[in-house]
């Protein structure tokens, strides 16, 4: 969960742990930052309900008595430090090898400070899982999106967000959705969430969300289905976005585009300063070659090279001067015939 979010939880179980009586709302909320900086009476409730569910979901016992024995409509609340703590932690080398792993896999991603302490709490119980992962396994997810983090924590305090997406033929729209989870397939992220504009279920590519992710704190009106139908959704969208269309072959610019490099299966130098690659082509590749811009050429298939120029040409036209008329600011032009070879030119005309 968020940093922040995982903070507020810890402070809360910690000062439910450290009363011997039970602790009111209105003592929670002067003594914790979150809860005394919350602008409204509601907005205490809400987030104070949040974290009590989300503390019984972790399986803290959550006791609920009264503060006083004159008063016993005056509720609060404290953990028992006997019934939280946890008994002697025992893994089999399977699990051990499983959190090597995990912890491998989060070091790359945002939640590495999260993956961190984890592995302290584990090697304090006196667990070591640094040298558990088997050799030669290394965990290929990368959360490198920005959108990742806010959208986990919507995910979390189920909120709706708002953000600019782009879409596999260039076109960018501004999205409200109301998220469900997060999920990967094959090193890509994807938001599944319920569209408020289009009125449906929709699934996005967290490395095609264009704009900072906007937390809107409105509660969403749509219940989440089952987790397997949400996965399944992912599932279609993402084998939809990457059916195997063959090998693709393309001129890159030397010194350039190291990703495609690395999944070529054949690379022929050459010495105009443009090398020779083949790579397996799916059905959003179009979309992600077009973002090397002037670096990589489409030689065949002819269907691939024309969905990178739709592609282009639909990022420039929204900044294309009309006809006739003077051009204000940067124009981007695509498409071009270069000594006797098709490439692909990208420019900027002011």
């Amino acid at each position: 969960m968020p940093a922040s979010k995982t903070e507020r939880l810890v402070n809360l179980v910690i000062c439910l742990l450290a009363s011997r009586t039970f602790v009111t709302k209105e003592r929670l909320r002067a003594t914790l930052e979150p809860y005394r900086n919350c602008p409204t009476d509601e907005a205490f409730e809400r987030m104070f309900e949040r974290d009590k569910e989300e503390l019984r979901e972790l399986g803290i016992p959550l006791e609920v008595g009264t503060v006083s024995a004159l008063f016993e409509d005056e509720v609060g609340y404290r953990i028992a430090p006997g019934e939280y703590a946890l008994p002697e932690l025992h893994l089999e080398p399977d699990e051990a090898a499983a959190i090597g792993v995990a912890a491998r896999f989060w070091q790359q991603a945002t939640l590495a400070q999260a993956a961190s302490s984890a592995l302290l709490k584990l090697k304090a119980a006196g667990l070591d899982v640094g040298e558990a992962a088997p050799a030669g396994i290394e965990p290929r997810v990368r959360v490198e999106a920005p959108a990742f983090e806010p959208l986990l924590e919507a995910v979390y305090d189920r909120q709706v967000v708002r953000f600019s997406y782009r879409r596999s033929d260039g076109e960018v729209r501004v999205r409200e959705v109301e998220p469900w989870t997060i999920d990967s397939w094959r090193g890509r992220w994807y938001l599944a969430g319920f569209d408020l504009g289009r009125d449906a279920a929709r699934v996005f590519r967290l490395d095609r969300i264009t704009t900072p992710v906007l937390l809107t704190g409105r509660a969403p009106e749509h219940k989440v289905p089952d987790r397997l139908d949400v996965r399944a959704q992912v599932d279609r969208f993402a084998e939809g976005s990457s059916a195997d269309l063959g090998p693709a072959t393309l001129r890159v610019r030397v010194g350039t585009c190291f990703p495609l490099r690395r999944g070529a299966s054949s690379i022929v130098e050459g010495d105009d300063g443009w090398d020779t690659i083949v790579i397996t082509a799916y059905a959003d590749t179009a979309g992600w070659l077009a973002e090397y811009g002037p670096d990589v050429v489409v030689l065949d298939p002819p269907s691939l090279r024309a969905g990178v120029i739709a592609t282009l040409r639909a990022i420039a036209a929204p900044v294309s001067a009309p006809v006739g008329a003077q051009a204000q600011g940067p124009m981007l032009a695509v498409d071009g015939v270069s000594g006797g070879k098709h490439h692909k030119r990208l420019e900027v005309a002011s």
